[in-house]
Order: structure tokens, then sequence, then C-alpha cells
């Protein structure tokens, strides 16, 4: 006599059709908070390109010109930190490529058309390298802007994150990068500018920039940019592949059991993260005037983390509301305390980060959570 077996139902799980299981409770979609989001996105918008250029004098848009730019490689920072659980303390070197990038074709410009740039004459023997003549063209300079970052960063990140490097040894070999990629452009003045970096121009694609219409154009620009990578977050944070960067980072080897390879996850947002730094790169060079070692070493990657995690590294608007605290908080405080400033703005990161692990976006949800209790209570 053969015993019957109950048929039982057994679920498919394969990687095309993860469970929603996996995904936190709290980080799964809120149609509220979406719509939320998009209202943020539109206050910050008519804040920045209305109210900004008719509020600010020239000077004070300029240097909120420069958070702006500060800001496009922060949010990168909160895609793969905030979202991914990399602590990137390397992104100087891809700000460094993108504004590189765009100083060497501005200086190629000041130097006419078979110029070479006068740095190459003071420091050497007046030839230029032959992989300077290609950023004669502005066309393939913004090809070059977000090209070389993201094969930089894909073959950077296939071999750390392959290896399954993450945690603290993830945070010392990117900060180790920013640390030889500053080197090197110290050590090479005659090719890169050295430890003066490349400085003096006068154009930009043609424009000059000492009219002030262009520098007002140049802030429009960036702080277009900066609406246009939320709202590209926004429709990556709510996607399936925002989930699963999430989950990857909460739960990676449940991810890696149900079938994906966190490795190539991570890495979408690693090079994601590496060509908007850059293109924050590309914007500063003009707005500011000059690009710089000290601007793309270990200090000025860990500055960017640290506005980050002011700001709130988990949230939409967190680094970008860190980058220009931050940036506003230098500037002003360098004014009244030449000296004094670093151990303000050291104090108040501290302060913060005490009273608010989320960050200041946390602040909204800090309250709330406080009402809920008045109610219970």
């Amino acid at each position: 006599m053969t015993a019957v077996v109950p048929e039982t139902k057994v679920t498919d799980v394969t990687a095309a059709d993860p469970p929603p299981e996996i995904i936190p409770a709290r980080h799964r979609r809120s149609p509220v908070k979406d719509y939320g989001a998009l209202v943020g996105i539109a206050v910050l918008a008519a804040i920045l390109l209305l109210w900004a250029p008719s509020s600010l004098s020239s000077f004070r848009l300029s240097n909120l010109g420069r958070y702006c730019a500060l800001a496009l490689a922060s949010m990168g920072i909160g895609l793969a930190w905030g979202r991914g659980g990399m602590l990137v303390l390397g992104q100087g070197v891809f700000f460094g490529l993108g504004a590189y990038a765009m100083a060497m074709h501005m200086k190629l410009e000041v130097a006419g058309p078979e110029g070479v740039p006068d740095f190459m004459t003071l420091y050497g023997d007046g030839t230029m390298p032959v992989w300077w003549e290609p950023f004669r063209s502005g066309t393939f300079t913004v090809f070059a802007i977000i090209f070389i970052p993201a094969v930089v960063s894909l073959l950077m990140g296939w071999a750390i994150l392959k290896r399954r490097v993450k945690g603290a040894y993830f945070a010392i070999l990117t900060q180790a990068m920013a640390v030889a990629f500053a080197v090197l452009l110290e050590a090479t003045g005659k090719e890169t500018g050295g430890f003066n970096g490349l400085n003096t121009f006068s154009t930009v694609f043609g424009y000059n920039l000492f009219d002030p219409e262009v520098k007002q154009n140049l802030y429009r620009v960036a702080a277009g940019l900066v609406i246009v990578f939320l709202l590209i977050l926004w429709q990556l944070y709510r996607s399936r592949y925002g989930e699963l960067l999430v989950a990857t980072r909460d739960a990676e080897e449940r991810i890696r059991f149900l079938g994906y390879d966190p490795a190539n996850i991570k890495l979408v947002a690693f090079v994601t993260a590496a060509v908007m730094a850059a293109v924050g790169g590309a914007m500063f060079v003009p707005i500011v005037g000059i690009i710089s070692p000290l601007d793309v070493g270990a200090s000025a990657s860990i500055l960017l983390v640290a506005g980050v995690a002011l700001g709130g590294r988990t949230s939409l608007f967190g680094p970008v509301l860190g980058a220009i605290a931050v940036g506003y908080g230098r500037s002003t405080l360098s004014e009244s305390f030449p000296t004094q400033w670093t151990y303000f703005l050291g104090g108040l990161f501290v302060v913060v980060i005490l009273l608010l692990p989320g960050g200041v976006a946390s602040i909204g949800s800090k309250l709330a959570g406080l009402r809920k209790r008045e109610v219970l209570t």
C-alpha cells in the first residue's frame, strides 16, 4: 500500500521576482512621501532658480553656485553611502576628473587655437602633452566629463566590490585613492599645474567669464542640475533598483541567497555617484575660477562626507542641505573668524550628529514622533 503525500504549494523564488519581504517596511514606497518629495523639489527649485537670482548680490549668488556644485557631488555620496552602505571617502577623485577636464578646455581656450597653456612654458619647455589636444573641443570635453569618471569608477568599483571589500576597508581604500590622486597632481606640475592647479580662465565655451550675465547663467545651470539630479534620484529611490540597493545595504547575504549579485547592485550606485561628482567638479571650475589638488584630496573628500552626514545621508534632500550648510558656514565663519572657523564648524557638526544622528533632514520625523508621544500620553 502506497502512502499518499498531500500536495504542497511551493513558491518559486527567483532572482527576477524577489519577495517584498526583503525590503524593510520603513524603506518601502509611500505615495504620500512620494508626492511630498515632489513638492519639496518644486519649492527648492523656486528658491534656487527664481528667488536667489533676483534677491542675492552677484558675490553671494556666485557662492551659492559653488555650494550647488558641491551639492551635486554630495548627492552622489548620499546614493552610495546613505542607500548603498558604501562610505566613499574618495569622491574627490571623480570630482577632480570632471574639474580638470573642464579646466583643461578652458586653459586651451585662453591659449588660442594653436597655443599652449601658460604654465607649461613657465614650468617646462613649452610643449603640450598629446593627451591635452582633444580638450580643445567643447564636445569632447563634455563627453570626457561623463565618460572618464564612469570608466575609472567602473574599473575601481569592480576591483573592490567583486572582492567583497566593505565597511572600514572600503572607506580606507577610497580615501587612499584620493590621497594618491592629489599627490599625482602635485608631482606632475608640467602637465597639470602641480600644487598651484589650473586657474586664470577668461572664457567658458566661448563666453566671457567676466560678463555678469554669463556668471548668472553659470549659477542657473548649476542650480538647474541640482534639481534635475534630485528628480533622477527621486525616481531611482522609488524604483525596484532603489529598494534592492537598500536591501543590499541591510541584508547583503539574504540578497545573495535570493540570486542577486550584491557587487553589481552596489557597482551601479558607485558609478552613478562618480558621474555626479564629476559633473559637480565641472561646474565648480568656471564658477570658482580655479581647481587645485587641495580641492580633490582627502580633506576635501571628507568635508563632502561631513556635509552629507550633517544634512542626512539617507534622505533625498539631506545631502543638498548639508552641502549648502557646510559651504555657507565655511564662507561666513571664515569671514568673521579667519583662523578659528574650523573649530566652530567642527563643533556644529559634532552637536548635530549627537542630537540628530539622521542629520538635519530628520528634524521632521523627530517632531512627528514627539507629537505621537504626546497624543499617546
